[in-house]
């Protein structure tokens, strides 16, 4: 029970040390996330500079809706004549689809030569010209094939009155006088003005002729066209782009063009009905001067003074039946021309208010018309998948069909009127039988006369009503502000951009350490070991900055040196059975090569020997002698040879070095093709017997136990087992082996030492490298290294 709670306070502390962990790991890296911040803020600094910013502008409009607003102001003057009807609907969307259509924006484009380009090249970037250009590009005669695909051509002015021409290649085309007449194969009849004569930038201006549909989609795409709400018929207009004069242009001559689209499609209709009177003005004229000539021949012939006071009464009656026949006929013509159009083409609009006396008609004629000219608007931007376009056309034909039997019924009609007129008429026949031919002749004449002159008048009425109509057509958007921007750009936003950019710099290394560390699997510190392992912890040798081999010495204070000393120490706890023994054997091993076995050899019994000790170091690694070459001495005799030549004493193969007082070192000697049975004859256990008489310490760097036998076979020698692991080096996975040793009991007296740790970095126990924190750096020596070497060390 006392060990699963100690079992779950320990990981409870794990987990508190594994936060503080984390963040010391990246709190470490600090180097990197200021270079990384520092990179990335000169990033957007030369993105700012160098990019193109854009301007918005924005307009407003209304979209005039008749039949909830009413007549406008300026149709009230003359809506008593009649030509007026309630007005019509104007659907919001169908109106957003049409001012963005490629009709309209294709009109811009031409009206404001959107599609032509003055710019200057920059070091990094183009300036754009727009109305600043000093000089303008007109064409006589285009060639067709100029708006299939872009040109480039530049103008390098040489003075006032000359300027050199280029093609897209830099070929010289010629020099030419301003405002001459150019003829070019590609382009077609030019000519190049100077606008601006006070110009002086001498750079060369290049003007770019980009494909027209190209443009028309471009700033299709570019414009936004959108409600203030979904009840509002209130639009806002915007655009973006690089020059806010430009934009602001745009958005002014959209608005126009559209209201001169709108303008146009309503005086189509008025146009028609015109055309239609001036039609049949042209043929009830000539009717009508050849029914005068009858009455004026007649009258001649006859010596015809006037009627007498019977034949006026009988004329004063049929004239009053002839104004309601007049009446009919003309409705009859008018319905049967309306009905022939229908009948004939579903494309065109339709001639309204010619005086036909069903209100419904006259209403239906009107939304017919509206329907038609949106439908023909939208064909010309829109697909024939167009959901508003699908609709429109759905509800043209359901119109145009109820409007051909509203008409039928009502030629039906006017003919059952005219009918019953007939019956009227046969009575005043009757009676004109009763008065004198001459008199019965007179009137039929007056009375057809009376009829065509009154049929006259009407479409004379109708003829200027129309053109009153004409003169008074509004346009369907009211402007309630014109286009406007207020020269702050809207991008790139330099707030955002420095913001993105130290997320950026803060996220990259971030990342990078992130996944370096999940991919890590090295050991890195004590806490490595501890946590992996139950083998004895005896001290950690952090990196050594100087190339020195041999990192202690008496007056050395470096931190790799009182990494030693305190090892030296540890060694006094550990080797505490028998403390007046002598020749207490210290044998050295590693996992594998290269984790600085021969390393901590040789300075640890440096450390030794400083401590006025007898200290021996052997080399018996045989496969792989390191001692004498880390030391930087010639190969000599060693234990090999003292193995194989039974002459040669103890004596002989022992040698010293000046750099280390007191230190004897035996090297491994020549490299045997059996170092295993070698080290299984006798000659090894005489060898042990005498230097342990010899010296107070031995100690003995062996080969890796993960790679060869070779130290297992000797391992009876020794009194304990430093096992080397170096940091940033060895595999965790490695960390097996030295613990299924210790737990075998394989190895005697086994503890690790961790090399080559770094002294600076706080992660991996709380109290970071314990000589900075045991000692302090006002104990230890540090190497004093340039600036930049202490950042990015």
């Amino acid at each position: 029970m006392q060990d699963s709670v100690s079992s779950k306070e320990k990981i409870k502390v794990n987990d508190s040390l594994n936060i503080r962990q984390e963040l010391e790991r990246y709190l470490y890296n600090w180097k990197w996330f200021l270079l990384s911040c520092l990179i990335s803020f000169s990033i957007a600094y030369l993105y700012l500079k160098y990019s193109t910013p854009k301007y918005s502008a924005s307009a407003s409009i209304m979209i005039k809706d008749n039949q909830k607003s009413g007549i406008s102001d300026e149709l009230k003057a003359v809506s008593d004549l009649g030509i007026v009807g309630t007005g019509s609907s104007n659907n919001t969307d169908n109106e957003i689809e049409i001012i963005r259509s490629r009709k309209i924006v294709g009109k811009v484009v031409d009206s404001l030569e959107l599609n032509v380009v003055y710019f200057v090249e920059g070091r990094v970037i183009n300036s754009e010209l727009y109305k600043r250009t000093p000089i303008k590009l007109n064409f006589s005669k285009m060639n067709p094939k100029i708006l299939e695909k872009d040109t480039l051509i530049s103008v390098s002015i040489i003075d006032n009155e000359k300027f050199l021409l280029k093609n897209s290649q830099n070929k010289n085309l010629g020099e030419f006088t301003f405002g001459s007449v150019i003829e070019n194969s590609n382009l077609g009849t030019i000519s190049i003005n100077l606008v601006r004569p006070d110009y002086k930038v001498n750079k060369e201006i290049f003007i770019k002729i980009s494909k027209r549909t190209r443009a028309i989609d471009k700033y299709r795409s570019a414009v936004s066209i959108s409600p203030i709400n979904k009840n509002s018929s209130v639009l806002i207009l915007s655009i973006d782009g690089n020059v806010l004069e430009k934009s602001v242009d745009f958005l002014d001559e959209l608005v126009r063009q559209y209201n001169l689209d709108a303008i146009s499609d309503k005086n189509e209709v008025s146009k028609k009905t015109k055309d239609f009177i001036d039609e049949r003005l042209k043929k009830i004229f000539i009717e009508l001067g050849d029914i005068q000539d009858s009455v004026k021949n007649f009258k001649k012939k006859n010596n015809f003074i006037g009627l007498s006071s019977e034949g006026q009464i009988i004329l004063q009656e049929a004239s009053r039946y002839n104004d309601k026949l007049i009446e009919l006929n003309s409705e009859l013509v008018l319905a049967e021309d309306v009905y022939q159009r229908l009948k004939e083409s579903d494309t065109e609009t339709l001639p309204p208010n010619l005086g036909l006396r069903d209100e419904n008609i006259s209403e239906s004629i009107i939304s017919y018309n509206k329907l038609v000219s949106e439908k023909n608007t939208l064909r010309l931007s829109a697909g024939p998948e167009n959901p508003n376009l699908r609709r429109i056309i759905t509800e043209t034909k359901l119109q145009r069909i109820n409007l051909i039997k509203s008409i039928e019924n009502l030629i039906l009609s006017i003919k059952s009127q005219i009918g019953e007129f007939n019956n009227v008429e046969t009575n005043i026949k009757e009676k004109l039988s009763s008065i004198p031919v001459l008199e019965r002749g007179f009137i039929d004449i007056a009375r057809q006369q009376e009829i065509i002159s009154g049929l006259y008048s009407y479409l004379l009425k109708k003829k200027e009503e129309t053109a009153i109509s004409l003169a008074v057509t509004v346009p369907n958007a009211k402007i309630i502000d014109v286009a406007y921007g207020n020269g702050v750009p809207v991008s790139p936003k330099k707030n955002i951009i420095y913001l993105v950019s130290l997320i950026m710099g803060l996220v990259i290394p971030f990342v990078f350490i992130y996944l370096k560390n999940l991919l890590d699997t090295k050991i890195h510190s004590r806490k490595d070991i501890e946590d992996l392992t139950d083998v004895p912890f005896l001290g950690d040798v952090p990196h050594s900055e100087t190339k020195e081999k041999i990192v202690i010495g008496k007056d050395s204070r470096s931190s790799t040196a009182e990494a030693f000393r305190l090892i030296r120490t540890n060694l006094d706890f550990i080797l505490t059975d028998d403390e007046n023994k002598k020749g207490k054997t210290i044998f050295i091993t590693s996992t594998t090569s290269g984790e600085g076995k021969s390393f901590i050899s040789i300075n640890l019994s440096a450390a030794l020997s400083l401590s006025d000790k007898k200290v021996l170091l052997m080399g018996m690694d045989l496969r792989a002698p390191k001692v004498t070459e880390y030391l930087g001495i010639p190969e000599r005799k060693g234990i090999t040879n003292y193995i194989k030549n039974k002459e040669l004493s103890v004596q002989d193969i022992v040698f010293s070095i000046p750099e280390i007082k007191g230190l004897d070192i035996i090297a491994s000697g020549v490299i045997p093709p059996n170092p295993a049975e070698l080290l299984l004859t006798d000659r090894i256990k005489e060898l042990f017997s005498l230097v342990k008489e010899q010296y107070d310490y031995i100690i003995v760097d062996t080969a890796p136990v993960n790679l060869v036998t070779d130290t297992m076979l000797i391992s009876k020698y020794s009194d304990m087992f430093i096992y080397v692991a170096r940091a940033n080096y060895l595999d965790k996975r490695m960390l097996q082996v030295p613990q299924s040793l210790y737990k075998e009991k394989k190895l005697p007296n086994m503890s690790v030492v961790l090399n080559d740790t770094d002294m600076k970095r706080g992660y991996g126990y709380g109290y970071g490298y314990g000589y900075g924190y045991g000692y302090g750096y006002g104990y230890v020596e540090q190497e004093q290294k340039p600036w930049y070497k202490k950042i990015f060390s």
